[in-house]
């Protein structure tokens, strides 16, 4: 169907579309394709992958039934990158179904510019062992994955209940999506058929797969990773880079996730069904203390040469009731650490820098009064009292603080996002220091093929924090979040192989703790407004977890710094 862009229907079937600063009337019904083809591509540099309706995300193929502004929606985005990842993981599925049919794929975690992937074959129903992969499995798979890219093959929505999904899904031999379609609280949902295969992913896809022609299959032992390009090259990949620790931890908790028995959400809701939840958080937080404790054991490995502990991590994961309770363990030790937060040196609301959008860059090296923090940190190891800033984030603005003291046989412990940045401390003996890099590293997946992203879990528990102590809603955290991931990939992420030792502050059972504050919050972000896309991705992804009630997590868990109730004082 082509539509004439001068010609105006009868009113009783016009619709009033608002396509950026142009206005037009086209018949009700016509699909985001039609109108996208009637006004010769709006003009964009890319091709269109899908549309935003109202702020609501639609493929192509999806009608116009009212009044709406449309946002097309191309790779050189973050929401069309998002899209590229979803459907290249699904080409990877179908690619690796077609050349070993008894094996399973598991799209697991995010590493670097790519996702770690592994094959696995079934032992029984939802225990499945890890199968070794090499370069002559990547190339079989590698090989299908273009033969289908070269076809061009439509990937094509389409909704089911959840019963004939659940048919599906056993049919198909994928017992994982089968248990979490237990917890789905809608009658229907949508699946991607793309020639023969059916599949569900949380999301949606490409129109096609002719637009996936960049990636990379590269052996990672025991698994692969499957590489991607990013928005801001789309057509191409970056250059790679190894991160071994990082690594090393995801494998680390990996293992802890089967031994438990606890992969995908679908098993955690059945823990929380079966009455234990209560078991299970004891566990959870019982290896986060041992392995703080370890940490703890490292530092004083040396006495009196590891002056200065500096933990990093980005937003949200952790890094302050991380540093207290380092603090506990240091004292088990015989060691009296003296806390400290990179926060209370921000610089005055009005001297943060801006980012290339003029919105505050809290996460910028500069948003920080560098200086004056080296100065105390000097002071403070040659033995002075030293008076220290406090920031108030309500108010944006810095005032006096405690004084403090260092005496010879203390430990200085420091949390900031900026701890493992060299020019932070850069005329303190390396000898002094003892660098911790903390984050969320989410190890639950939704499903084989759908995984949770750790910057989502962080996300969630900033919105829930800022709603609650910072005087942001959640409309303005997700809003900032895109300034806050570009900061931590400038400052944070960089150095993180730099650290002593990397610590997991994902807890498995959070999500379902965090929900019962990001709900409600989330559904206040009405279609009006850009962020409305955002906030509904995130409450699909919630849909799925069952509420773990807050009086069950103890009141040193670093989950109580986001949801509050902490026996710490921040």
């Amino acid at each position: 169907m082509a539509l004439d862009p001068q010609l105006t229907p009868p009113p009783t079937t016009a619709l009033t579309i608002r396509l950026g600063e142009r206005r037009v009337q086209v018949p009700a019904g016509t699909r985001l394709r039609e109108l996208l083809e009637a006004f010769d591509g709006h003009g964009l540099a890319l091709e269109p992958v899908a549309a935003k309706v109202n702020n609501k995300i639609a493929d192509l193929g999806a009608p116009l039934r009212e009044d709406a502004a449309v946002e097309f929606i191309t790779l050189a985005s973050r929401d069309g990158m998002m899209l590229y990842q979803r459907s290249l993981c699904y080409l990877l599925v179908i690619a690796a179904r077609e050349v070993y049919p008894d094996l399973q794929v598991y799209v697991n975690h995010t590493l670097g510019d790519g996702i770690f992937c592994q094959l696995l074959a079934a032992k029984y129903r939802m225990a499945h062992e890890e199968v070794e992969v090499g370069e002559r499995d990547l190339e079989k798979i590698a090989a299908v994955m273009r033969r289908h890219i070269e076809a061009d093959l439509p990937f094509e929505r389409t909704q089911v209940t959840v019963e004939e999904a659940q048919a599906i899904f056993e049919a198909n031999g994928q017992p994982d999506k089968v248990e979490l379609l237990r917890w789905r609280r809608e009658p229907k949902i949508s699946l991607y058929r793309c020639g023969e295969h059916l599949n569900h992913f949380c999301g949606y896809l490409l129109p096609r797969t002719g637009l996936l022609g960049t990636f990379e299959l590269r052996v990672c032992p025991p698994g692969f990773l499957l590489r991607y390009p990013n928005h801001s090259g789309p057509d191409r990949l970056q250059e790679f880079v190894w991160y071994p620790k990082l690594f090393g931890v995801y494998r680390e908790f990996e293992a802890w996730g089967k031994i438990l028995g606890l992969e995908t959400v679908a098993q955690l809701n059945a823990i929380i069904e079966a009455g234990g939840a209560n078991e299970f958080i004891k566990v959870a937080e019982a290896l986060q203390e041992k392995k703080i404790g370890h940490i703890a054991d490292l530092i004083c490995e040396k006495p009196g040469q590891r002056r200065v502990v500096l933990i990093s991590g980005p937003s949200s994961s952790g890094k302050t009731t991380f540093s207290k309770r380092l603090g506990v363990q240091l004292r088990v030790n015989g060691v009296r650490p003296v806390v400290i937060s990179l926060d209370d040196f921000f610089v005055d609301r009005e001297r943060t820098p801006r980012d290339e959008h003029g919105d505050y860059d809290f996460e910028a090296f500069e948003a920080i009064d560098a200086p004056l923090f080296a100065q105390c940190v000097r002071r403070l190891l040659m033995g002075e009292t030293v008076a220290m800033p406090r920031f108030d984030f309500k108010e944006g603005r810095s005032h006096p603080g405690p004084a403090l003291g260092l005496d010879t046989d203390q430990v200085l412990v420091v949390e900031g996002i900026h701890g493992l940045n060299p020019r932070l401390l850069p005329t303190v003996p390396e000898k002094m220091k003892f660098r911790v890099f903390v984050s969320a590293l989410t190890q639950l997946n939704i499903d084989y093929h759908n995984r949770i992203a750790s910057s989502d879990t962080r996300m969630i528990r900033r919105m829930v924090r800022d709603s609650q102590y910072r005087g942001y809603s959640a409309k303005e955290t997700i809003s900032r979040w895109p300034s806050v991931r570009r900061g931590e990939g400038r400052n944070i992420f960089p150095f993180q192989e730099e650290a002593d030792y990397i610590f997991n502050t994902a807890l498995s059972y959070e999500l379902c703790v965090l929900r019962q504050y990001a709900v409600p919050i989330l559904e206040e972000i009405g279609p009006d407004v850009p962020q409305h896309a955002e906030a509904r991705r995130i409450l699909y992804l919630l849909s799925y977890f069952r509420d773990i009630p807050v009086d069950e997590v103890p009141r040193h868990s670093l989950l109580r710094e986001f949801v509050g109730g902490s026996s710490f004082t921040y």
